[in-house]
């Protein structure tokens, strides 16, 4: 039975340990997971692809041994800033909510997958299939020490996926792929009186960006997602304030839908760009792929029939941003999101979790994987 006031008092435990990324080091809280579900008899292992930054894998084996579920938060979280009135490792309780870093992103996700393996062991459940727990680092900076190597080294091969990182018991299926890169653009120097004589790169830096705001690129409608977007996220560029400059770089940020190619993206930019600058380089500085989900797959319709079993009303969803979803595709995973976090509380000061929310979400998840089947 899942215990709400150790459900509290290990979420507590969890935001006291400090995990920001950077600088990165998981290695303390992955030990405290270690030790908290050592005394289980779990099977329980700890990967590091870089000194101190530590994944967690766990595996609750089935009598069958047929099919595999990961369940899946990750142990980093955001640098905490300031103005924090809370403290930041506090895990103070403050009506009906607990306050620190990764209370929602994502340490009470991680305290409710901890919680409901605990249940599930002390009730004595047998699951008609291996549970996989992970709980991974370096998810805040692109996951390059923690699910993606754990994937592409076959550490973790599932069947299906549950990504535990959202809010208010939200189930996403679908989110956009996103581009970013560099363009490096070349002018000519010359004299600020005379800017005739030389050719501006920032200039044409602004004519490209402008052109690409307005430019159109195909999608296919998505009902859970806004249409595709893009964002300057740097500019840069010139010497001083007299001179014409003769380069810029600036950065941009692009979002698209399931159903665009990010080739074609590419290709579409590219043109744009070479209509206003005649020396120009484009650096890739990421690609990951849009995400989709059929609605009817079993992963979902068993989520939803869990949350309404507590008489919540389960909220399809898409992500606008990027999550570690994405990665398992090209190990045709299927794979969703979802989580019991607090909405618009991630990389925020006074980052909070309520209670309640990881209560019922503890209750949810316990629900999920006793009564999950594979097709």
């Amino acid at each position: 039975m899942v215990n709400k006031n150790r459900l509290i008092r290990l979420t507590q435990k969890l935001i006291q340990i400090n995990s920001q990324n950077p600088p990165g080091d998981e290695s303390r809280i992955a030990r405290f997971v270690q030790n908290y579900l050592k005394g289980l008899g779990l099977k329980i292992k700890i990967y590091e692809f870089k000194k101190k930054r530590s994944n967690i894998v766990v595996i609750l084996e089935a009598r069958t041994n047929k099919h595999s579920l990961l369940i899946t938060p990750h142990l980093d979280t955001v640098p905490a800033g300031s103005n924090w009135k809370t403290g930041p490792f506090s895990g103070k309780i403050k009506n009906n909510r607990i306050y620190g870093l990764g209370a929602t992103d994502c340490k009470g996700n991680l305290a409710c997958a901890i919680e409901t393996i605990n249940s599930i062991c002390e009730d004595k459940v047998h699951l008609d299939y291996n549970l996989i727990f992970a709980a991974t680092a370096d998810e805040e900076s692109g996951s390059s020490l923690g699910l993606i190597p754990l994937l592409a080294r076959k550490i973790l091969k599932p069947d299906a996926a549950v990504v535990l990182d959202a809010d208010d018991f939200g189930i996403i299926i679908t989110q956009k792929g996103l581009i970013h890169l560099k363009v490096k653009i070349q002018g000519r120097r010359a004299h600020g009186a005379y800017p005739w004589r030389g050719l501006n790169a920032i200039d044409i830096a602004i004519e490209i960006i402008r052109e690409i705001k307005a430019h159109k690129f195909f999608y296919r409608k998505n009902k859970y997602l806004r249409p595709p977007t893009v964002n300057t996220g740097t500019i840069k560029g010139g010497d001083k304030v007299n001179v014409v400059s003769d380069w810029c770089e600036c950065e941009l940020d692009f979002r698209f839908l399931p159903g665009t190619d990010a080739k074609d993206l590419l290709r579409d930019i590219k043109n744009i760009i070479k209509k206003h600058a005649k020396m120009f380089k484009i650096e890739i500085e990421g690609i990951q792929k849009p995400y989709c989900i059929d609605e009817n797959h079993s992963l979902v319709t068993h989520l939803k029939e869990a949350i309404r079993s507590f008489r919540i009303k389960p909220q399809i969803k898409g992500s606008e941003g990027a999550t570690v979803m994405t990665f398992f595709q090209d190990k045709n995973i299927p794979a969703l999101a979802c989580g019991f976090g607090s909405s618009c509380c991630a990389h925020i000061a006074d980052e909070y979790v309520k209670i309640d929310n990881l209560y019922k979400g503890s209750l949810v998840l316990e629900e999920f994987l006793k009564n999950y089947k594979f097709k």
